[in-house]
C-alpha cells in the first residue's frame, strides 16, 4: 500500500495511491494513519490533480546513518564504522517531492545522497532484531543533502545535514516492502551517478532499528535514513536530482540559490 500526503486547495491530507502510472488515483483518508489507522473516506482524486508533499513530517526526529555502504565510505576517504554512525536532523529539514531545495548560503559544496528511508509506525524501545518488522510503518525515498565543507570544518554534522530543505522525502510511503536487495539509483541532470543496492549495506534495516532503539525511544513518524551508496557529487543552482528506490518510486527535486 502506498500512503501519500497531498494538498488540493485545503490543508494537507493523507491518501492511498492506487492504479497504474498515468492512471493513478488517490483515495483520501480520514485523519492521520499513524494514529488512527487506514480509514478511507471514499473521496478520490486523480493523482495529477493534487500536489504531493512530504509523506511525513516527523513529530520527533530524523536519524541519519553515515558510511553505511563500503564503497561510499571509501570514496569519502574514511574507514567503515565498527557500529552504526548516527546523527540527528530536525524536522524543519524536510521538504517534499518536486519542491525546490534552497542551497544554504554558508556552503559552496552541497552534495546529493540517494537513500532508503525507514518510517517508524509505533512507539518502541529496545526492539529485538526479530521484532523490528512490527514497528515499521513503511519505507520512502530520501535525499540526504549535505554541505560537505561544513561537514569537514564543524567536526559534527548537525549544520551540514540539518539545514532547511536538506532532507527531501517522497513521493510516498510504501507499507509492503522487503528492504533487502533493493536497487538504489541517483540521477543528476539526467545522468545516472549512483547505482547501488541495499544488499550492500554494512548494517541492515533490522540492525539499525534495533541499535537506535537501544539509545532512544522511537515514535510514530520518526524517520531513519539508512545511508547512501557511492557516486555522490556536488549540485549547483538549477540542477535536478532524482533518487529512486526499487519498489517505491522516484523522488525528484531541483536546487536553487
Amino acid at each position: 500500500m502506498r500512503i501519500a500526503r497531498f494538498v488540493t486547495d485545503s490543508d494537507p491530507a493523507y491518501g492511498v495511491v492506487t492504479g497504474e502510472p498515468g492512471e493513478q488515483t488517490i483515495i483520501q483518508l480520514a485523519g492521520d494513519p499513524f494514529y488512527q489507522g487506514i480509514q478511507e473516506t471514499g473521496q478520490t482524486h486523480k493523482l495529477d490533480d493534487v500536489r504531493l508533499v512530504a509523506p511525513i513530517i516527523p513529530r520527533s526526529k530524523l536519524i541519519g546513518v553515515g558510511k553505511n555502504y563500503a564503497d561510499h565510505a571509501q570514496e569519502m576517504g574514511g574507514e567503515l564504522p565498527a557500529s552504526p554512525l548516527l546523527f540527528l536532523m530536525p524536522n524543519t529539514a524536510v521538504v517534499g517531492p518536486d519542491e525546490p531545495v534552497k542551497l544554504p548560503s554558508f556552503s559552496d559544496e552541497v552534495s546529493y545522497e540517494a537513500e532508503l528511508a525507514v518510517v517508524i509506525g509505533r512507539i518502541c524501545k529496545d526492539v529485538p532484531l526479530d521484532r523490528v518488522p512490527e514497528v515499521i510503518f513503511g519505507y520512502t525515498v530520501a535525499n540526504d543533502v549535505t554541505a560537505r565543507d561544513a561537514q569537514r570544518t564543524d567536526k559534527q554534522w548537525a549544520r551540514a545535514k540539518g539545514f532547511d530543505g536538506s532532507v527531501p522525502l517522497g513521493p510516498w510511503i510504501e507499507t509492503e516492502l522487503e528492504p533487502e536487495g533493493l536497487r538504489i539509483t541517483g540521477t543528476h541532470n539526467g545522468k545516472t551517478v549512483q547505482d547501488g543496492n541495499t544488499a550492500h549495506m554494512v548494517f541492515g534495516v533490522p540492525e539499525l532499528v534495533s541499535y537506535i532503539s537501544e539509545a532512544m525511544t522511537l515514535l510514530p513518524g520518526d524517520v531513519i535514513l539508512t545511508g547512501t551508496p557511492a557516486g555522490v557529487g556536488l549540485v549547483s543552482d538549477g540542477d535536478t536530482f532524482e533518487a529512486t528506490v526499487e519498489g517505491i518510486g522516484t523522488l525528484r527535486n531541483t536546487f536553487r540559490v
